[in-house]
């Protein structure tokens, strides 16, 4: 068959479309850094290049801003030499930054927490009723990331007349584990079941509207910038 007889034949149906992209991410969550690191020289080299990277400079722009050599600085971010009291004095000038921010990598303490089942921190939020309990899961303050994050179980057995709404700063994530509810973001509802999730701008009025289906468990995952 002759290619303009297939062009024309109507059982053959349109091209597919093509495949939709997912989109980049900004970082591998499995990515490990190398064990050179855990050296001082390595640390502080990883650090001088985050910032300098942040702040959009390249080595000749970092370079001219603290009278350093290209080479010099690009055997500190690749931790080949170990920089002197002067030398960091002039990279911390010129990213405004203290001394110590180079230094937080190396033989730093993270933090971790483990919750067993069944055990919690139980608060009182803001807006919270008679039978809406929240439950935190776990805290780390001020970390190396500049990100808080506060995992909650928020659990709901009791109707109510009045639902609390929230609006604070950060993202949020709702993951539902039990139950149904309406829960409204802004002049938006979504009717939540199990396994749905929902991912939002905490800056919007949000709160469950209407209790469909008690016991409602889910977890609520609040992520904002450190003060």
């Amino acid at each position: 068959m002759a290619k303009d007889d297939l062009d024309a034949d109507p059982t053959l149906g349109p091209d597919p479309a093509p495949p939709r992209q997912k989109p980049a991410l900004s970082q591998d969550p499995h990515r490990v850094r190398e064990v050179a690191e855990r050296n001082l020289e390595s640390a502080i080299g990883r650090e001088v290049r985050a910032f300098r990277r942040q702040q959009g400079m390249t080595v000749a722009d970092l370079a001219q801003a603290t009278g350093l050599s290209i080479g010099m600085l690009s055997k500190i971010e690749n931790g080949i030499t170990s920089p002197s009291l002067g030398t960091l004095q002039a990279l911390s000038h010129a990213f405004s930054c203290p001394i110590t921010s180079f230094f937080r990598g190396f033989e730093e303490r993270r933090e971790v927490q483990h919750v067993r089942a069944g055990e919690h921190l139980e608060i009182e939020r803001r807006g919270t009723r008679a039978g809406h309990q929240y439950h935190l899961l776990g805290h780390i303050g001020s970390n190396a990331s500049g990100v808080v994050v506060e995992p909650y179980l928020i659990t709901l057995t009791e109707e109510s007349d009045v639902f609390p709404t929230f609006q604070h700063d950060g993202i949020e994530l709702l993951f539902m584990l039990e139950g149904e509810v309406t829960y409204r973001h802004g002049d938006q509802l979504f009717h939540l079941r199990p396994g749905d999730s929902l991912f939002f701008d905490a800056d919007a009025r949000h709160g469950p509207e209407v209790l469909n289906e008690l016991p409602a468990r889910y977890l609520s995952v609040i992520s904002y910038p450190q003060p």
